[in-house]
């Protein structure tokens, strides 16, 4: 009779448990080949996956760090002449516009469809994008960040 291994053991003790369910989450790679060969080349490609994996955390860190976490520090913790980040609704900003003496002007039905089209095929699904009155909105998650229309002078 062969010797069972560590996994096998493993296995064996959790099915006597009977859970009502098991998840079984693994590291899906060969290197564990018994040939060299195989098991270099698995474990590169397996290993140059994770680096450029936290390669692509890390830069969303240095930016989360630099860019927006600077922003988002001054937008709470400062105050008067310090705080820099001064971020209006958009309806504030038609309002603000219109008292400066500009008429909003439609959006391009073109324009529109155009940025419909590229987010519902090429990103995330959890992107949003609107049109309010002559508001393009642009999200993440149901939460509208950032809104876009054109403006001219009155």
């Amino acid at each position: 009779m062969a010797e069972e291994s560590s996994p096998d053991i493993v296995l064996n003790l959790i099915r006597r448990a009977q859970p009502y369910l098991f998840i079984h989450g693994v590291i899906n790679g060969k290197h564990n080949a018994p040939f060299f060969v195989t098991r270099f080349q698995d474990a590169l490609h397996h290993f140059s996956s994770l680096f450029d994996m936290l390669d692509t955390i890390i830069e969303r860190m240095l930016i989360e760090k630099v860019m927006l976490g600077r922003e988002a520090l001054n937008t709470i913790a400062s105050e008067g002449w310090e705080r820099v980040e001064r971020p209006e609704s958009y309806k504030q900003w038609q309002l603000r516009n219109m008292r400066a003496g500009f008429v909003q002007v439609p959006l391009s039905r073109r324009l529109a469809q155009f940025v419909f089209n590229k987010i519902a095929s090429r990103y995330h699904k959890d992107f949003n994008v609107d049109k309010v009155g002559k508001w393009l909105l642009l999200g993440w998650k149901g939460r509208f960040l950032y809104a876009f229309s054109t403006w001219k002078p009155a």
